[in-house]
């Protein structure tokens, strides 16, 4: 087993921590050259297992790494463009949301310009503990990888985002049969070209409604069924008035806001960002499943209203029990596969979760600039990105805050390093 130290140990190369690496560049290249972020995979890739074909953004491009809080930075998506000889084309396209696969690339470019910070790939990590000074206080953190690797650090920031939601009704069905949309790409590979598919998708949402159309073009003589509990597809609310609420600065009206006003106002924005579908997606799906009636292929039945309330493995598949809300039918449904467009769950992630109880946490209390909070402080910073919707608001889990953010987790780190009411930084191997 090898064992290394570092300052700071940011988990995963997702936008989260790709942007804290830029900050950290610009802002404190001290600190970056004591940086590693740890990516579980040998790449970079943004929303890896649903880069399908034609997929869009729907955030504009200029809510970047970098340009919100530095126009003139190098690690824009502008500049990237312009590296990559795309700038006069995408100017042509005259449009702010870029293609998915556009952003994904982007992400890995930005992962191969960095000067100081330590990008490590297939380092996926599987527990962290707490490492303690004499007089019991957090002066730092242990992460064990799968590899067998040990990496100390006096600072660790989460950037891993949540848990994939698999509702509890198909989890004991077998997974080769039930697939997330987060491992749509990669699970179903197999299943290409295969004829007279049986599929179910299940959800109400963007992520339902993408895997309805890639279900519809991947096996187009597939019988596909679209099962929701509500009334239907709707589009996404909102206006440039909302949108407001995704500024960075509003983090700091919501952060100051009282608990209860903080789950009305996510309440009321729900369906922003959760509970609706891109309005360009909606006319997509509706034409296509026009074109397939008039060629006799089949409208791509959708299923609205309906609850499933049982979900088994059968001989050729999976037996589906579904009951409609409005009349108490009870019918089945057996299919081949199920795609689930359910979203990520609102509990801790699984590699953050040991640590909080280790730590004495039923819940995690972040500040407003993304540390947790824990007694017997020695310095050690343990932040959280992505999963601070309750606290920070809605645009935690997206791009629009990310510059902003990323900066103000640097700031915080700068402070820790210079408060002298705490230990010094430890030796460092390597530094």
């Amino acid at each position: 087993m090898t064992i290394q130290t570092t300052e700071l140990l940011a988990l995963g190369a997702g936008p989260s921590n790709l942007a804290l690496a830029v900050a950290l560049e610009e802002l404190a290249p001290h600190l970056a050259k004591r940086c590693v972020v740890a990516e579980q995979h040998g790449d970079v890739r943004w929303h890896r297992g649903t880069l399908m074909p034609g997929t869009l953004s729907q955030v504009s491009f200029l809510k970047d790494l970098a340009t919100q809080r530095n126009p003139r930075s190098r690690f824009t998506f502008l500049n990237y463009l312009r590296e990559q000889n795309l700038l006069d084309a995408f100017i042509n396209l005259g449009t702010f949301t870029p293609y998915r696969q556009e952003i994904s690339d982007y992400l890995q470019w930005v992962a191969r310009q960095f000067d100081h910070v330590q990008v490590r790939y297939h380092a996926r990590a599987e527990a962290i503990t707490p490492d303690y000074d004499p007089a019991g206080r957090v002066r730092g953190w242990t992460t064990r990888f799968t590899d067998g690797q040990t990496l100390t650090s006096r600072h660790l920031v989460m950037g891993v985002g949540r848990d994939p939601n698999v509702p509890a009704v198909f989890r004991g069905v077998r997974t080769d049969r039930v697939v997330h949309s987060s491992a749509y790409l990669h699970q179903t590979r197999d299943l290409l070209g295969r004829p007279a598919l049986r599929i179910a998708v299940v959800g109400g949402a963007q992520s339902a409604a993408e895997l309805y159309r890639a279900a519809l073009q991947d096996w187009p003589d597939a019988d596909v069924r679209m099962i929701m509990r509500s009334i239907g597809l709707v589009a996404y609310e909102g206006s440039r008035f909302t949108n407001e609420l995704f500024y960075a600065s509003f983090v700091d009206d919501f952060y100051s806001c009282e608990p209860g006003t903080r789950e009305a106002i996510l309440a009321e924005m729900h369906r922003t960002n959760y509970g609706g579908v891109a309005p360009s997606l909606l006319d997509e799906l509706y034409r296509l499943r026009y074109q397939r009636i008039i060629t006799g292929q089949g409208d791509g039945d959708m299923l609205t209203m309906t609850d499933i309330v049982d979900a088994r493995d059968s001989a050729d598949g999976v037996l589906l029990t579904l009951k409609d809300k409005r009349t108490g039918a009870v019918q089945t449904l057996e299919v081949d596969l199920v795609l689930l467009g359910t979203g990520f769950s609102p509990q801790l992630p699984q590699l953050l979760a040991p640590l909080a109880q280790e730590l004495g946490l039923d819940a995690l209390d972040v500040s407003r600039h993304y540390r947790v909070q824990f007694g017997q402080f020695a310095g050690a910073g343990l932040y959280v990105q992505g999963i601070n919707e309750a606290t920070h608001g809605i645009a935690d889990s997206l791009l629009s805050v990310l510059a902003a953010r990323s900066e103000e987790i640097v700031m915080d780190l700068l402070a820790l390093q210079d408060d002298p009411a705490l230990p010094p930084a430890r030796d460092l191997i390597g530094a």
